[in-house]
């Protein structure tokens, strides 16, 4: 059964990704900047609740699928993509940061399916260390695309950046960590 609650929440979230971008770019005719990007800030954390909530359910109703277990990283990997590209384009948050943390994804998840073809899948499954990267990337995201001060007062810009420069820190460690469980695992198939 492919459509399942968890996976119809994991489609919304495909769908939320060109509704956070397009109001991103909304004309300030449309939607003056602050409101824009109250909005495409409301839209990413909707999608990532989804998240959340669609692998909760999963488990919940015992409705986990292989089609879910394809989309939801799938799905996961391309929001983040999308808001990254997004933010480089605002000038909001630093290129080498966004491509750091792109290129850390596609590394991991062809190394995942590297490692699934030696049988070796639970060697590099999700780490601790990649959940901290993920919560911290999902804190940066919506206060980027926000930007502006939060009531008058909190600064935004400055809590996502730093929250990116965090989570783009983590990102290379936890690269570095499922790189080494890799080697060894790949090492220890040889012998």
């Amino acid at each position: 059964m492919l459509m399942t609650i968890p996976n119809l929440l994991t489609l919304l979230r495909l769908l939320l990704i060109p509704l956070f971008v397009g109001v991103s770019y909304f004309p300030d005719h449309w939607l003056a900047v602050p409101y824009s990007g109250l909005a495409a800030a409301a839209l990413f954390v909707l999608a990532a609740l989804t998240d959340a909530f669609d692998g909760y359910l999963a488990r919940r109703l015992n409705q986990t699928t292989a089609f879910g277990a394809f989309l939801d990283p799938v799905v996961d990997k391309l929001m983040v993509m999308a808001a990254l590209i997004v933010l480089v384009d605002l000038q909001r948050a630093p290129s080498v940061l966004a491509l750091i943390i792109i290129g850390r994804e596609i590394t991991i998840s062809a190394l995942r399916e590297w490692m699934a073809h030696l049988g070796k899948s639970a060697n590099v499954a999700v780490s601790t260390l990649g959940k901290v990267k993920t919560a911290a990337q999902m804190v940066a995201i919506p206060f980027l695309l926000y930007d502006h001060p939060l009531f008058g007062f909190i600064p935004c810009h400055w809590i996502g950046s730093f929250a990116l420069w965090v989570a783009s820190a983590l990102t290379l460690i936890s690269m570095a960590y499922y790189l080494q469980m890799a080697i060894k695992a790949g090492a220890a198939t040889r012998t």
